[in-house]
């Protein structure tokens, strides 16, 4: 038995990840455990679950697994403060502090993190390579051209790459400070969101702005070439020497300071999200058609913060050269846990690989899951009120006949999702076909801005039906954007409304999933990933007539996706949410008992929404 632990950490989201005999066993981010969001602290308790899952001790590890080289990362950014000198003083002296205890020292860091029980060998791969990794082990593809795109690794912001059998080759990068992730998060500051989290909300803002900008910033801050290759003009950036994304000339060029996340949206805000999303869509387009030229390859995997860009994945599917696409839910820092750990199997010890047609991946349900004895210890500390049900149909029936009622359901089920996409295992769901649906659920139970999109949970074999997804395209992981079937369209009103006000629009007949774009953000559902959140799906289709319901992430603005029944059930109590469901448990919020501590939260959460 060979047991490998890959982790990632120190920068954001960090995670742990096991592999026994190449086999993955475990996987999860640091912040589901901690309640810190995208938390970037050496990821003990990951890495305990882990450990926990697989029946093994730090000592039983074969080999350990680092997700860059901070070396090379220190280089970089050693070197990019001596370039910008005496400018980058104040950012050079916030970071160093932290690179001289720990980050210069990780081999000490990662033994001291595993208890000093460890004393085998620790391997540190390249940030993308890790990325590349773990794009195309797990992807059910024997051969494909590999594609890595994010804010930056240690000097790669963007490669291209080849994977055949159980080998990966990087044939080219882009280099920072030259990168299509910062370039987007440059625009996320800029329009008031926060950098590393803000990113889906400039997406999702983006379809109600024009692209008014386009040619501003193609021809000002960045020159693109016809391979995706790009250069990016640093006097409008602020982001190498700096502690902010945007500079003066940045500013200038589109007339506006930064907005302040408190000030409301402007009509400039969302046509900047137009203008860069769109510029990032050419972007990616460019360079999977120059991957499918230099690697011969008609499949494509994915993967880096970038590629978590559902629409830009959209548009390579439908217009790019490639006949399949794949991409790694996890496919931000945290993957790379999974990703180096597959690359010490694979590339390393030269095992085999084995295709599996559903993907190792296996719905990338490798979080940890609850006993009935466990979640029952939990709700009784809680004095809550419950009901257990022994027969799965009748808890489905019961579950589906309140959300075809307007009722908001918390669904807790199975292993937890490994990545920031809910995927039916800890979401918040909802009937789509409500009118009212979309506003209720982001002010009175996620306490987030009310323009955020929702995304649809669709039975797999009914997709077709109401969305455009290409012929035998799956997208189980939420990664893919697409169209609403024109059968199910709705014209807007001939006055439609402009700005924000778009989204009280009645577009078609899902019209809590339907973007103001006619879009959608797509999770194909089937029992072989999903178990029971399928058979859930299937239970409201033959209720209502509908196989499509409403999933997301089952948190409040601001913190991490619930992990434990403890979690669930304090979120729960907080939010206007309806009813819990909790593996065999179900909870009727109506009957719970109020307390003090509950309300208060929920006032904070409606503060904080306020806010």
């Amino acid at each position: 038995m060979t047991a490998i632990l890959g982790i990632s950490a120190y920068y954001h989201d960090s995670a742990a990840a096991l592999l026994v005999d190449g086999r993955i066993v475990a996987a999860a981010q640091e912040e589901r455990f901690t309640r810190k969001k995208a938390d970037e602290r050496f990821p003990e308790q990951a890495i305990a679950y882990c450990l926990q899952a697989g029946g093994l001790t730090a000592a039983a590890l074969d080999y350990v697994g680092f997700y860059e080289k901070p070396l090379l990362k220190f280089d970089r950014l050693l070197e990019t403060y001596l370039s910008f000198a005496p400018a980058g003083y104040r950012s050079f002296s916030k970071a160093m502090p932290q690179w001289l205890r720990t980050k210069l020292h990780l081999p000490r860091e990662i033994r001291r993190g595993l208890g000093g029980a460890y004393k085998r060998r620790i391997v540190f791969c390249e940030h993308h390579e890790s990325h590349a990794a773990s794009a195309f082990y797990p992807s059910p593809f024997e051969s494909a051209a590999i594609v890595t795109l994010d804010g930056v690794g240690e000097w790669t912001t963007t490669s291209i790459g080849i994977g055949e059998g159980a080998n990966i080759r990087l044939l080219s990068e882009l280099r920072f400070p030259h990168s299509l992730g910062l370039l987007y998060s440059a625009f996320t500051y800029f329009c008031g969101f926060r950098v590393n989290s803000g990113e889906y909300k400039l997406m999702g803002l983006a379809p109600y702005g024009k692209p008014l900008y386009v040619d501003a910033i193609l021809q000002h801050l960045m020159q693109l070439r016809e391979d995706g290759s790009f250069w990016l003009n640093q006097s409008y950036f602020n982001y190498c020497q700096g502690l902010t994304m945007t500079g003066p000339r940045f500013h200038k060029l589109f007339g506006a300071e930064p907005r302040r996340p408190e000030e409301p949206i402007r009509q400039l805000d969302m046509d900047l999200a137009s203008s860069v999303q769109q510029v990032t869509e050419q972007v990616m387009l460019r360079i999977a058609r120059h991957a499918h030229r230099v690697t011969g390859q008609n499949r494509l995997c994915l993967a880096g913060g970038v590629a978590l860009n559902c629409v830009g994945n959209g548009r390579i599917l439908r217009e790019g050269p490639f006949e399949q696409l794949w991409i790694q839910p996890a496919a931000g820092d945290a993957g790379g846990a999974l990703g180096v750990a597959q690359w010490i199997w694979h590339q390393l010890l030269q095992q085999p690989r084995t295709v599996d047609p559903l993907a190792q991946q296996r719905g990338s349900l490798w979080g940890p899951r609850y006993s009935s004895e466990q979640i029952r210890s939990v709700l009784d500390q809680q004095s809550a009120r419950y009901e257990q049900f022994s027969d799965e149909f009748e808890l489905l029936t019961r579950t589906s006949a309140l959300l075809a009622a307007g009722q908001v359901v918390g669904w807790v089920q199975d292993r937890m999702e490994f990545g920031p996409r809910a995927l039916g295992a800890r979401s918040i769901l909802g009937d789509p076909r409500r009118v009212d649906m979309q506003s209720v659920m982001n002010l009175k139970i996620k306490f987030r801005e009310s323009f955020r999109p929702f995304a649809p949970a669709v039975v797999a074999d009914s997709a077709p039906e109401f969305f455009e997804l290409p012929a035998g395209t799956e997208s189980p992981y939420m990664l893919l954007t697409c169209g609403v079937q024109a059968a199910q369209r709705r014209a807007p009103t001939a006055t439609e409304p402009a700005g924000l006000e778009k989204v009280h629009e009645v577009r078609s007949t899902i019209p809590a999933v339907t973007h103001v774009d006619y879009s959608a953000r797509v999770q194909t559902v089937d029992e072989p990933r999903n178990g029971r959140f399928a058979r859930l799906l299937k239970r409201f289709a033959d209720q209502t007539g509908c196989p499509v319901l409403i999933n997301t992430s089952f948190n409040v603005r601001g913190e991490p996706i619930v992990c434990t029944p403890a979690d669930a059930y304090r979120c729960f109590m907080a939010t206007d949410m309806d009813a819990l469901v909790i593996e065999d448990f179900l909870l009727l919020k109506s009957k719970q008992p109020q307390t003090d501590q509950a309300n208060a939260r929920r006032e904070h959460l409606r503060q904080f929404a306020l806010d």
